[in-house]
């Protein structure tokens, strides 16, 4: 058998993922470009627009996405507050922090769920689009939207035209009980920003901003659940710049609800049956033992992630919780604040997905949450394909090593909470306790 991680004289590190099995080489000296906050070649000069109208993710287009969900407002005593299905004609009465919406063009449509288990939308979300279409504001917005899509799908405007209302209305019912959803972050730039790279990531939200942003998107988990009792699990992931998947440089997380726990998280399940102890065993303790951990709180802990395609950052969580629904307020804070300073130490220029595991709603066998964030800076070309040997171009030590000073720079200007970094952590064996109950 192969070792897992093994350091050959020259350097290379060749690296097989215990979870996937995938095997990966990285080269030093491939990719040894420091992180940096400096302005890019390509940046051009900003054209401040107050509000932002950037993309239709921005401000001032809120009717260029479905009908809202849920939105977060920010109060004057800088408290948050949930408003579940707004009336379309006070979009503009608030201003959403974060909105929750379906997406226009779904992965897993609405009539997947019709079709194969006869899924009839709850009676919430019913009455819900009655209410909104009844709305003058709200069936012009519905309609607009439907019309875009069909131009989008190839029909002409003759063929749109044609069609009977009650056809496009039968079209929008995704908007309103789809189970593919958008959390859209309100900035597109930083405050004061000069440049067109001075765009809001992850890491640029505020500690409290971002916890928010979690709780905002676990709260949607826990509506499409049960809203869907078809659904098993739902796939949580962000996309931050095109290059990475996203549509819009514009900061949202997707989730997506599906019947199968999907291969990955099958495997992973099946070696829990077989040795409850793996996570620790085979990636925060083996992590540890090769000085792979980089930064940790009370309740999470993050590290240079091995085997993967992509330079990866993993964090768990500690908590015996196996599901983000199910943490208390403080283990989720502390592995939002985590998430949080790894975005800011990267920066925002950084192509990435950040995906979320977790125990699947119908399993009876534990793992932990955890985030993986994976640096889309690499393209797998044919010696990947046919060796099914993954050249990633940063060694785990040198991501470790890219992300400590920036860390310590953070956390000495206060702008992410007081973590433990680097030598300071505590590293102790066995610290993930999802095996408890």
């Amino acid at each position: 058998m192969k070792p897992l991680y093994l350091i050959m004289p020259d350097g290379t590190v060749k690296q097989i993922n215990p979870f996937t099995e995938s095997e990966v080489w990285s080269v030093p000296g491939r990719n040894n470009k420091p992180i940096t906050n400096e302005i890019p070649e390509t940046a051009k000069p900003l054209e401040v627009h107050q509000p932002e109208d950037y993309c239709s993710f921005c401000q001032t287009r809120y009717y260029e996405v479905p009908p809202e969900k849920s939105r977060l407002v920010k109060l004057a005593d800088g408290s948050y507050k949930k408003i579940d299905y707004l009336s379309p004609d006070k979009y503009f009465d608030s201003v959403a922090e974060f909105r929750r919406v379906g997406n226009l063009f779904e992965i897993v449509t609405l009539d997947y769920w019709r079709k194969n288990y006869e899924y009839r939308p709850s009676k919430d979300k019913e009455e819900w689009k009655k209410s909104y279409l009844e709305n003058p504001a709200g069936m012009k917005h519905v309609i607009d939207l439907v019309h875009y899509k069909l131009r989008m799908m190839g029909k002409s405007p003759d063929e749109i035209n044609a069609m009977p209302t009650d056809e496009k209305l039968k079209i929008a019912d995704s908007f309103f009980a789809g189970c593919h959803e958008l959390i859209i972050a309100r900035r597109h730039y930083i405050e004061n920003a000069k440049w067109t790279s001075d765009l809001c990531s992850s890491g640029e939200l505020t500690q409290e901003e971002h916890y928010w942003y979690f709780k905002f998107t676990i709260d949607a988990m826990v509506d499409i659940m049960s809203s869907n009792r078809y659904v098993r699990y739902i796939a949580v992931f962000q996309n931050w710049l095109r290059p990475a998947g996203a549509s819009f440089d514009h900061l949202h997380k997707q989730l997506v609800g599906l019947d199968d726990w999907g291969a990955t998280i099958e495997r992973q399940i099946a070696m829990v049956r077989e040795n409850p102890n793996v996570y620790n065993e085979y990636a925060v303790n083996f992590a540890g033992y090769h000085n792979l951990v980089f930064a940790e709180n009370e309740s999470a802990i993050a590290f240079a992630g091995f085997g993967h395609r992509f330079p990866t950052i993993s964090i768990y969580s500690k908590s015996k919780a196996g599901r983000p629904f199910e943490l208390s307020e403080k283990e989720l804070r502390d592995m939002s604040d985590l998430v949080h300073a790894i975005h800011a130490a990267m920066g925002n220029q950084i192509p990435c997905n950040e995906e979320w595991y977790y125990t699947p709603f119908d399993s009876v066998y534990k793992m932990p949450w955890h985030v993986l964030i994976k640096w889309r800076i690499n393209v797998p070309a044919g010696f990947e394909g046919g060796t099914n040997i993954y050249i990633n171009p940063i060694t785990p030590i040198e991501l470790r090593d890219k992300l400590v000073p920036r860390l310590f720079e953070l956390r000495d200007a206060g702008k992410i909470s007081n973590l433990l970094i680097a030598e300071e952590c505590k590293v102790e064996p066995n610290s993930l306790k999802y095996y408890l109950h």
